[in-house]
């Protein structure tokens, strides 16, 4: 239900702007919904009337004679009958007269309306948007012209426009979120050409502060955070899709390809670094670490939000209703839902390292020298191949002489100290949902092979694992303790079976791990060869991390038994895997778990670990024929390290390789070679699958017209121009920006349940206009802000504000409190602190240090709290953690990216006046801002009260407000020191409302 004066108003004036006739879906439907449908509709009849069914409704609606109707005289008050609705308010006047003009002229309701109904009747939104002819009024620019038409019928005029000062500051403010300096205005003032104002229209919207303003803009949308959420809340690394979207819209990557890059770029063809990192959108959401969680449970809740973040973010619409049932007022089936859901449903839930355009350039020039340096040995062998192949065939001939059964053994819970492990078809097991730092797994297999000599432990990648595994760590890598074997004898009592040997495809030198990586007694824990994973000490363990580049790949162990194990029958075996290799350390409390293995077993006679990769191992069992030049490189790049001349040669590139960059991580999407399968979920409970869905798209928006579609037709379909949601969505909320309200004011619904659009050929035309300018964002903007609407100065006259209080007619322009993050940016420039450096990892502005340390926080979180310049970055970069949100942005309105939001609230609280008076930021900025109007503001007072006036707020002050100051001024130099006083005038001039506020 919608109530109160925005939703009255937003009656009014779709009620007045649409055509005289009054259509049923546009204007009435609403009104029902609203006010009726609580008592009569699908959960509740009251007196046995339905008012949401056209049949129903007709037992009280005689089509032609309102007077003769009851609902209207029970809504008007007419009869000795209870006035609707029923302990409530009155409906508005203009609603009742809505009510039954629709009557009188024939209760027009169209069959259908909640299916595929289109122009007949269907809801405004869900008819692909059309341009209206523009209303024969001045104008130069086609939004005046709409809002002039408007203005007319109401028989208002609009505002003048704003004085040049004020102007600037607003511009400057929507368009990169950070106030216009004072030589900036200076130049604009002095400026009396005709294009003054343009230009600085385009100045703006060419500095790289615009993709960071609006970048902002999206991220709120697209919950962005750097943790995890949830108990544990964990940092992540997915700054780099921020840097990407900030990038975007700097380049003015059309609207249309932003979203197909988000949804299903790592689906393009030869997908790019960044158009995988864009599929960061949808990863966006909370990951459950906690012990005991059912992973699959919280995958499916992470789908919910993702649906959720494509509902609110994309469409406009609040498709998340149906995930438990049919949407009890959109025409979004229960199915719909889930077909929907059946898009994103294959994918895995993947992290990629990726590089700055530095660290590319590093890699790239380690693979060429690495290259040239293969080259040099090429040439100068001339008989390489033939050695190769000779060596081939031993290799080939190597890996036949021992035969591995695979076992599937069952998994002790009790063991597995909350982790999860998951059996997969091919044997193995994928450890996922809560990491513990260290625990032993119990696995017990049963076999029947009548002599047992190994046991073979294989590390396997998997797209769900850091970097695709084979370890849990944050880099994809991993460390085995301890590999114990015991057999069950008769009495079930376990039997150690005594290991003689072990080989590895790895051997790395003993390597202390981080300082943090302690045992309880305090001893370091160290890393090296397969040894130490049959050596019986905690402290050491198999460790598989050969460096950035060469860590994320299977790896593969083999243990000999002391003497073979003999049974005339079934044998129980029992593998203890220790991991006990994490940090506990509050800086660091990382597990170094192992993420996916597959244990096998042999009779052979001295069985040893495959020394090849099995990367190239495969390569090999291909046949010679079906090779490519890449197989052939990776064979080569293998077998030089095995050529003793070449020893120097192989030196110099294990010394390239050492310095590869460390690169970050990034969380996107990967496509599923075999599809999973998607159900219906009864009440969205993923434990009560019922019918089985394919891919597909609800009836009533545009039609998709491919068949077996997969994720990237989708994303190609949220974008069609035939999409009659899409367009509007974004243009709303664009247009909310500038407003403050859209022209529908329910951004995140414009279904039957949202407000009508105040002006709907005003946004039909923006919708459409958009689409023929290439989806450019950017002219959006320009359209908008070059408008004498969007110029109209802020000043209401009593009239205005009696006739329009929230200014849906837009006669006069927006003025609102700005967002958090420009709170914080803005005094950060006027003080002159700010770092401008656009992009890059996040940082760690002050903040209290009990705020990430338990009780407050679940366990100690780490906090380094910036020393140097980083301190001064933009808010936008402002480390977020979504348990612990930063205070001085929370207290601001900031959301805490736990779900999607494409309309912020916006509080008036005293807590935000004691924020910006004491915050630490704040207070550097006031010492700064004091320190900067001392060395640069003049050499008088008055000259220096202007100086700093000016930096804050873009306007001269007024001599009573010199005045007013001057006296502040000379009270404080009265009791304290000139640059105290000053501080303390600063102060003030910060916390202005007219500071932080947009007009």
């Amino acid at each position: 239900m919608r109530s109160g004066l925005l939703g009255t108003l937003g009656v009014l004036l779709s009620t007045t702007v649409w055509a005289d006739n009054p259509d049923f879906v546009r204007d009435v439907q609403p009104v029902l919904s609203r006010s009726c449908e609580k008592c009569h509709g699908g959960k509740m009849q009251m007196g046995g009337l339905r008012l949401d069914a056209k049949a129903a409704a007709l037992k009280v609606i005689r089509p032609g004679d309102a007077a003769a109707s009851e609902l209207y005289k029970r809504v008007a008050g007419l009869g000795d009958q209870a006035r609707m609705p029923m302990g409530g308010k009155p409906l508005p006047e203009t609603e009742i007269a809505l009510l039954k003009r629709w009557i009188d002229a024939g209760a027009a309701w169209p069959d259908g309306v909640g299916s595929a109904v289109r122009d007949g009747g269907a809801h405004w939104a869900y008819v692909p948007p059309r341009k209206s002819p523009l209303p024969a009024l001045g104008g130069g620019n086609p939004i005046d012209a709409f809002v002039l038409a408007r203005l007319q019928k109401e028989g208002l005029k609009p505002s003048p426009t704003a004085a040049k000062t004020t102007l600037l500051r607003r511009l400057s403010l929507d368009l990169t979120g950070l106030p216009p300096t004072p030589g900036e205005l200076d130049a604009f003032l002095a400026d009396n050409s005709a294009g003054a104002y343009q230009a600085q229209v385009e100045r703006l919207l060419a500095s790289p502060h615009y993709g960071e303003k609006w970048g902002r803009w999206w991220l709120d949308a697209a919950r962005y955070a750097d943790s995890d959420g949830y108990e544990k809340d964990k940092q992540r690394q997915v700054w780099f899709y921020r840097d990407w979207v900030i990038r975007a819209l700097n380049l003015d990557l059309p609207y249309n390809r932003f979203i197909v890059e988000q949804v299903a770029g790592d689906l393009l063809p030869n997908a790019t670094q960044d158009q995988r990192v864009a599929t960061g959108f949808l990863r966006n959401s909370m990951i459950n670490e906690e012990g005991g969680i059912d992973p699959e449970q919280f995958r499916m809740e992470a789908m919910f939000d993702r649906m959720d973040a494509l509902g609110k973010g994309v469409l406009g619409v609040t498709i998340q209703c149906a995930q438990c049932h049919t949407h009890k007022y959109d025409p979004i089936k229960h199915e719909d839902y889930y077909r929907l859901f059946a898009f994103l449903n294959n994918t895995y839930e993947s992290n990629i390292a990726v590089y700055t355009p530095a660290e590319q350039a590093r890699r790239d020039a380690i693979l060429k020298q690495t290259a040239a340096i293969e080259q040099n040995l090429q040439s100068g062998m001339p008989d390489w191949t033939a050695r190769m192949a000779a060596w081939e065939r031993d290799a080939r001939q190597q890996n036949e002489k021992v035969k591995w059964q695979v076992l599937r053994p069952e998994v002790d819970d009790i063991s597995t100290g909350g982790q999860k492990y998951l059996p997969l078809e091919d044997g193995s097991f994928l450890e996922a949902g809560y990491a513990p730092t260290k625990h032993t797994v119990k696995l017990t297999a049963k076999v029947g092979l009548p002599r047992i000599t190994g046991f073979r432990l294989e590390l396997m990648l998997d797209p769900n694992l850091p970097l695709g595994g084979p370890g849990r760590a944050i880099d994809g890598t991993g460390a085995l303790t301890e590999f114990t074997v015991e057999r069950l004898g008769e009495d079930a009592k376990p039997e150690k079976i005594a290991l003689a040997s072990a080989s590895a495809d790895i051997g790395l030198p003993e390597t202390p791990l981080a300082a943090t990586f302690y045992d309880k007694s305090d001893k370091r824990r160290v890393t090296g060869p397969i040894s130490f994973a049959i050596d019986g000490k905690d402290e050491t363990a198999w460790g598989i991390n050969a460096g950035p580049g060469l860590s994320n790949v299977p790896r593969k162990a083999v243990f000999v038994a002391a003497k073979p194990i003999e049974a005339s029958g079934e044998t129980t075996l029992v593998f203890l895997v220790k991991q006990n290799h994490g940090g506990w350390n509050s800086d660091d409390n990382q597990n170094n778990n192992l993420g996916r293995f597959r244990i096998s077993i042999t009779g052979d006679d001295a069985p040893v670990a495959d020394p090849l990769p099995a990367e190239v191992r495969a390569i090999l069992e291909k046949p010679t024929v079906e090779r490519t030049l890449d197989d052939q490189g990776k064979v080569f790049s293998y077998w030089r390290t095995t050529v003793p001349e070449w020893g120097p040669e192989n030196e110099k590139i294990a010394a390239l390789w050492k310095q590869h960059p460390q690169g970050s991580t990034q969380l996107v999407l990967a496509e599923r070679p075999t599809r999973r399968e998607t159900h219906i979920l009864e009440r969205g409970d993923f434990l009560k699958p019922a019918k089985l869905v394919t891919p597909g798209t609800p009836g009533f928006l545009n039609p998709m017209a491919v068949e077996n579609p997969t994720r990237l037709d989708f994303a190609n379909w949220l974008v069609d121009r035939q999409s009659p949601t899409t367009a509007r969505a974004v243009v709303n909320r664009v247009w909310q920006s500038y407003f403050g309200t859209g022209l529908s004011a329910t951004s995140e619904d414009l279904g039957k349940q949202g407000e009508p659009p105040s002006h709907p050929e005003l946004l039909d035309w923006l919708a459409v206009e958009f689409m023929d300018h290439g989806w450019s964002l950017k002219h959006l903007h320009r359209t908008i802000v070059e408008s004498a609407t969007y110029q109209q100065t802020s000043r209401v006259t009593p009239e205005l504000l009696e006739r329009d209080p929230a200014n849906r007619l837009l006669a006069r322009g927006a003025r609102f409190r700005v967002d958090a993050e420009i709170v914080h940016d803005i005094a950060l420039a006027a003080s002159g602190l700010l770092n401008e450096q656009v992009g890059g990892t996040s940082v760690y502005p002050p903040a209290p240090d009990f705020l990430f340390q338990p009780p407050v926080s679940y366990g100690p979180k780490i906090w380094k709290e910036e020393k140097d310049a980083q301190r001064y970055r933009r808010a936008l970069y402002t480390f977020r953690y979504r348990s612990v949100p930063y205070p001085m942005l929370q207290t601001f309105d900031s959301p805490n990216g736990d779900a999607a939001c494409v309309r912020r609230s916006r509080s008036n609280t005293p807590l935000q006046a004691l924020t910006t008076l004491n915050e630490p930021l704040f207070m550097e900025a006031a010492h700064a801002l004091a320190d900067l109007t001392l060395k640069q503001g003049g050499a008088s007072d008055t000259e220096r009260i202007r100086f700093a006036f000016r930096r804050c707020v873009a306007r001269t002050p007024a001599d009573a407000e010199v005045t007013e100051l001057l006296a502040l001024l000379k009270k404080q130099e009265a009791r304290m020191e000139p640059a105290q006083a000053w501080t303390m005038l600063a102060r003030v001039l910060l916390n202005l409302d007219e500071t932080i506020t947009r007009e």
